[in-house]
Order: structure tokens, then C-alpha cells, then sequence
């Protein structure tokens, strides 16, 4: 008979905080831990749009929640400490993590920046026993990278995800079927991995409030509020059953870009900023298809010497935004060329970041969420209608040098 499945979530306690704390104890031993106090990691600390990216569990007794706006957090606690995010610090991190886990199984699958599955089915005889194992792996963790995790322990990825957000920090928690009546049953139907707030609200109206309420009722009277396919899936969820493989995900494109030879040399700025806004329009669709953001943008020229010329700067935090990947390419712009006529211009998205998928938002701009929310319809009705369905005005021009989205014939990258 094959083995029951045995499956590892690690989780990393308030992971941006941590390792900003990290870094500045690094840096300086003396250094205040961010983790003691109430603090936050967060955009542009004078910025009136921040939102919190993570918060200390201090800051957490505050009523102080991830995504939430900074002026909100500093109301509810005036003392507050926001610090800057250090994204590819924190990325070096995951990294370091990744690597240590390597050594325990080679079935593994990121499932953020912050958290892993380990499939330890086939290894867990090399190590101990399952909690031994994964007590071993919190404390290697903890020793030798200076940050804490908790690690769920269960037969499938569901359960390990909900046992590994029991109580935190720095501990170990099992999930096994036959645990479930007293230890997942109990929770709030919140706490159900994919019930958001809109699902809670459908089934409190009905009278279901907790897990084991959810697990017992009938797929008949959830149907009608939730739709069949959702309502299937969370039922099954609340009775512990996942057959999800733990399975790698394949490797990401290392830069996304775009260029395009021009039908006649350009020699103004407004011409060129046409020209970038409808690279950008392809660049920002096929890192949003790929569930990836971008840390870096790059702006290339070819003039008509055919000499070439580039000049790239990192973001503060990764996006996929079609309209922040062409603001930062019009001032990159700005900043090096000399109007020299130019009959190439390219755009190259670069340091891809996985997407972190609804965990948090690194938007600092709450603005920025609905402009976001407002490129992925359009995407939707692009695929579906075709590229030409909706454009943006500034391409209706007669004299326009390029289509609003540049064809993938001319893709050269």
C-alpha cells in the first residue's frame, strides 16, 4: 500500500516585518527589533496613501490589519512606527529559506514570497517523526536566518494551510482527518481558506457561522447563494478534502519587453510617449497574464545611426500596472534622450516577482487598486473581443505612428 500523504505548509510570521527586522539587526545589533513594538511596513512614510504591507503582532492588538491605509493604522495606534519596504532584501530571504527546505524534500511548491508546501511523503523517513521534523526545520529556521515560521502539519495542502495559522508565532500545529471535529470544526467560517468577505456575509445570512456548520450542510441549500462550483469546492474545504498535488511552479520569463521599428524616425517627446504607452499596453497585459509584477523598467532607443542607448531604474515595490510601467519609462525617458530622431524604441519590464496572489496588496496607493482592477477588465474584454475592442483615446488619432498595442509580430525580446 502507498504511504498516506504527509504534507508541510511553512508560513513565515509577519514575513516583511521580520525581515526588515533582520536586516536592520544585520546592520546594527543594537538596533531597535521591530518585532517588539507596534510597527509596520509600509510605502512612502509621508505619503497619505500608504497602506501597511505587514504589521508586528503589537501592532496587530491595535485593531492594525494588512492592506489597510496608514492614516487608518495611525488612528487606531498613534504610536505606530512605519518603516519603508526593502523588497529585494525580503526577496533574499525567501531564497534563503527555499534553499534550507531544499534539503528536506525536492517535492516543493512556493505558494507566496512568504510561504511553501513540502510534500515530506516520500523523505519523512530520513528525518523523525512528522512533528520532530518540523520542529527541527522551525528552529533551523529560526538559529541559522534569524526570522520565525509555523508549520502546519497535515495529509493534504488544505489542512496544512489551516493548521499552520493556528496560534502564532514560532510554533508547530498537526491537522490530520480525524482532528478536524476539534480543531477545525470550532473556527469561524472566516477562517476557511477561499471564504472571503463576501462569502461570509452569504452564509451568515443563512444561519452558517462556523466550519463544522458549513461541513454538515447540504450542497442543495448552499447552491442557490454561492453558485455550484464555489459552493462544491468550500464544502469540500470544510470537511478537509483536497487532492491538490504539491507541484512546482514552472519558471518565470526573467524579463518581459517590447519594441518596435518605427515607420519614420521620431524626434519629439509627446510622438515618443505614444510610441511607449502602447509598448507598455503589451508589456503591463502579458506580465498580468502571468500572475507576475515587474521591479525594474528599462527603456531602450535605436537612432538613426543605429546606435543604441538604454537607461533602466528599480521600482519601490513590483507591479503590473500598464500605467506605472509607462510613467516610470516617459521619466527614464526624459532623463536621457537628447531628441536625437530615433527610429526604435523598446520597453523591457525586468526583475519578475512572483505574484503574491491576494494575500496582501503591495499597492501603496489605494487608487492604484481600482486602476489596477480596471486593466484586468480590460484584458478580460480584449481576450475575449479581440485587441481592438477597447482602446484608449489618444491612439484614435489618424496620424498615430503605432496601433494602441503593439502587434506580437515586433515583439524582438
Amino acid at each position: 500500500m502507498a504511504p498516506s500523504r504527509l504534507i508541510f505548509h511553512i508560513d513565515v510570521n509577519s514575513a516583511f516585518l521580520s525581515w526588515e527586522s533582520v536586516y536592520r539587526l544585520s546592520k546594527d545589533p543594537d538596533a531597535l527589533d521591530l518585532r517588539t513594538v507596534p510597527a509596520a511596513v509600509g510605502g512612502d512614510t509621508a505619503s497619505r496613501h500608504g497602506i501597511v504591507l505587514a504589521k508586528s503582532i503589537s501592532a496587530k492588538k491595535y485593531g492594525v490589519t494588512t492592506g489597510e491605509p496608514l492614516v487608518s493604522a495611525r488612528r487606531k495606534c498613534p504610536k505606530l512606527l512605519v518603516v519603508p519596504s526593502r523588497f529585494e532584501f525580503y526577496r533574499k530571504c525567501s531564497q534563503a529559506m527555499m534553499k534550507l527546505l531544499s534539503s528536506y524534500t525536492p517535492d516543493s511548491e512556493p505558494f507566496s514570497i512568504d510561504e511553501t508546501f513540502l510534500d515530506m511523503t516520500s523523505t519523512i523517513h530520513l528525518f523523525g517523526t512528522p512533528m520532530d521534523t518540523a520542529d527541527q526545520i522551525r528552529r533551523r529556521i529560526k538559529d541559522e536566518l534569524k526570522f520565525t515560521v509555523n508549520i502546519g502539519i497535515a495529509t493534504n495542502k488544505l489542512l496544512a494551510k489551516m493548521a499552520s495559522d493556528f496560534e502564532k508565532p514560532d510554533k508547530c500545529h498537526t491537522l490530520y482527518l480525524e482532528e478536524i471535529p476539534k480543531k477545525l470544526w470550532p473556527l469561524p467560517i472566516r477562517d476557511l481558506f477561499f471564504v472571503g468577505q463576501s462569502a461570509q456575509k452569504k452564509l451568515e445570512a443563512i444561519g452558517i457561522h462556523t466550519i463544522g456548520q458549513l461541513a454538515v450542510c447540504d450542497l442543495s441549500t448552499l447552491r442557490p447563494h454561492l453558485g455550484e462550483k464555489y459552493a462544491r469546492l468550500i464544502h469540500q474545504y470544510a470537511n478537509g478534502i483536497d487532492d491538490s498535488p504539491v507541484a512546482p511552479k514552472e519558471p518565470v520569463n526573467k524579463g518581459y519587453g517590447n519594441s518596435v521599428t518605427l515607420p519614420r524616425d521620431v524626434d519629439t517627446f509627446p510622438q515618443a510617449c505614444q510610441v511607449l504607452l502602447s509598448l507598455c499596453e503589451t508589456v503591463g497585459a502579458r506580465l498580468r497574464a502571468h500572475h507576475v509584477r515587474c521591479c525594474n523598467v528599462c527603456v531602450e532607443l535605436k537612432d538613426w545611426r543605429f546606435c543604441r542607448y538604454s537607461h533602466q531604474a528599480n521600482l519601490s515595490t513590483p507591479t503590473d500596472s500598464t500605467s506605472v510601467i509607462y510613467h516610470e519609462a516617459v521619466r527614464l525617458l526624459k532623463e536621457f534622450w537628447d531628441l536625437t530622431p530615433v527610429r526604435l524604441i523598446g520597453v523591457r519590464a525586468g526583475k519578475i516577482w512572483e505574484e503574491d496572489y491576494e494575500q496582501m496588496s503591495l499597492f501603496e496607493d489605494p487608487r492604484a487598486h481600482k486602476l489596477n482592477e480596471m486593466e484586468k477588465t480590460v484584458d478580460a474584454i480584449r481576450e475575449k473581443f479581440g485587441t481592438d475592442s477597447i482602446k484608449r483615446a489618444s491612439f484614435l488619432q489618424k496620424d498615430s505612428l503605432v496601433d494602441h498595442a503593439a502587434s506580437k509580430r515586433k515583439h524582438l525580446s
